[in-house]
């Protein structure tokens, strides 16, 4: 039988490339799909069939596929720079970005740094940290705190600061290791406490670790609101505040990494706006782009740069990557930035959010899920699997069902989430709620 278009691109990818996040033997079970196009909120493949991005591809996707506004952008800025290096010189998209990024932050972050994946970024943040403190005399504050369950990237600054260990522990002579201090996640409550209890008392951890350490201790990072990675764990926003309060008594850094949750993810675009704080250091890649080009980017404070700005040049922050400041990711970027002016996008995610939520909310009181949560646009639950040996295929029996009914879904172990793009309109969501419904119920009874 003469092979199918999407067939053969899989045959050619398995022989080829090595995909990201995955054992490569696991698709003798499982078959890549080969995509051939996309538009809006769907993925399509060679044959025809399509698949709703209930994930952004990744998380990174805020506006649908083959936008057409972020697209005759790029068109626009192919025919003026495609890119120039950022050492020496300067361009329109790269300043106006950094220009817009402050505003939105009431340029209480006024200096941005741009590198082009998320955990570049945490890369940036750690060594401006550490170099920061040696900058102002204090050359012992070299340690980083992190929270139970966090991940911020697989470079291995990222990874030191990660607390996965699928992800970590293969490395870990590679790795200078983390303080961890417990995880404000509200599915840690006993019995009769509130996720602000739960918040309050992970900062205790903080406090008490600060109170001996801060002397050696440079920065402390978290992702606000959501530890995305460990199963969307939702922690209530008094956390942020409290960790605000406690980095400036202690002189720690706050770095706040808003990969996947800035953007408006969480019902703001930055997620530290809920609690009314801003860090000293935020990292934002993924949506930032709208999902079109590589793009990460650190925004830092005045403090922060002023320690830098010298004569001497071993005092200043001398990283680099090539194509740092991309202009074609820079005018997508911008062009991002628009559409959120343009159609009061944070106004209407929330009229989604409701919708998201009202339309799922026969699952809340279902016999096999618990932990039913939403923050903004990020919708999750947990999977009740009766032993562990189906808890273990749980993800791979969910993604293989969703497939079959046009989804794109990967849970994260047990946790089924959906971080869908904000363009879903109210059909695509009844609809994306109904075959998450589906699919669920058709893999606990396999």
């Amino acid at each position: 039988m003469k092979p199918t278009a999407s067939s053969d691109w899989i045959a050619r990818s398995l022989r080829s490339v090595w995909h990201p996040c995955t054992q490569m033997q696991h698709h003798e079970q499982v078959p890549l799909i080969a995509v051939s196009h996309a538009k809006g909120a769907w993925l399509y493949d060679h044959e025809g069939r399509r698949y709703l991005d209930g994930i952004s591809s990744w998380w990174v996707n805020l506006f649908g596929h083959a936008n057409p506004r972020i697209n005759a952008a790029l068109k626009d800025q192919l025919d003026k720079l495609e890119h120039a290096m950022l050492a020496g010189f300067t361009h329109e998209p790269v300043v106006e970005l950094s220009e817009q990024l402050a505003a939105l932050t009431g340029h209480a972050l006024g200096h941005a740094f741009y590198a082009s994946d998320g955990a570049s970024a945490v890369e940036i943040a750690l060594k401006m940290s550490f170099h920061y403190w040696r900058n102002a005399g204090y050359p012992d504050k070299q340690e980083f705190v992190c929270l139970q369950g966090s991940y911020h990237g697989e470079t291995v600054g990222a990874l030191g600061v990660t607390d996965v260990a699928l992800f970590k522990d293969a490395y870990g002579p590679l790795l200078r290791a983390a303080r961890t201090v417990a995880s404000p996640d509200a599915r840690n409550a006993v019995e009769g406490e509130s996720a602000r209890e739960v918040a309050l008392r992970a900062a205790r951890d903080v406090e008490a670790l600060f109170a001996e350490k801060a002397g050696s201790i440079a920065a402390i990072i978290v992702e606000p609101l959501v530890q995305c990675a460990t199963g969307m764990a939702m922690h209530d926003p008094v956390y942020l505040q409290r960790l605000r309060e406690l980095c400036d008594r202690y002189h720690v850094h706050l770095i706040a990494d808003e990969i996947a949750v800035g953007c408006g993810r969480t019902g703001t675009f930055f997620a530290c706006e809920q609690a009314a704080i801003w860090p000293d250091f935020m990292c934002l890649s993924k949506g930032i782009s709208g999902g079109y080009l590589p793009l990460s980017l650190v925004l830092t404070t005045d403090q922060v740069y002023d320690a830098f700005y010298s004569e001497d040049v071993t005092r200043g922050f001398l990283h680099s990557h090539s194509y740092t400041g991309n202009a074609l990711a820079c005018r997508a970027a911008l062009a991002t930035l628009q559409i959120f002016r343009d159609d009061a996008v944070i106004e209407r995610n929330r009229q989604s959010a409701t919708r998201l939520m009202l339309e799922m909310a026969g699952l809340i009181d279902h016999a096999r899920v618990k932990n039913f949560r939403q923050r903004g646009m990020i919708l999750a639950f947990d999977a009740v699997e009766p032993d562990n040996a189906r808890a273990a295929t749980f993800s791979r029996r969910f993604f293989t069902a969703a497939v079959e009914n046009e989804l794109l879904l990967r849970p994260i172990g047990r946790t089924v989430y959906l971080m869908p793009p904000y363009v879903l309109d109210d059909e695509e969501l009844a609809g994306l709620a109904a075959r998450t419904r589906r699919v669920f119920e058709s893999v606990i009874a396999d």
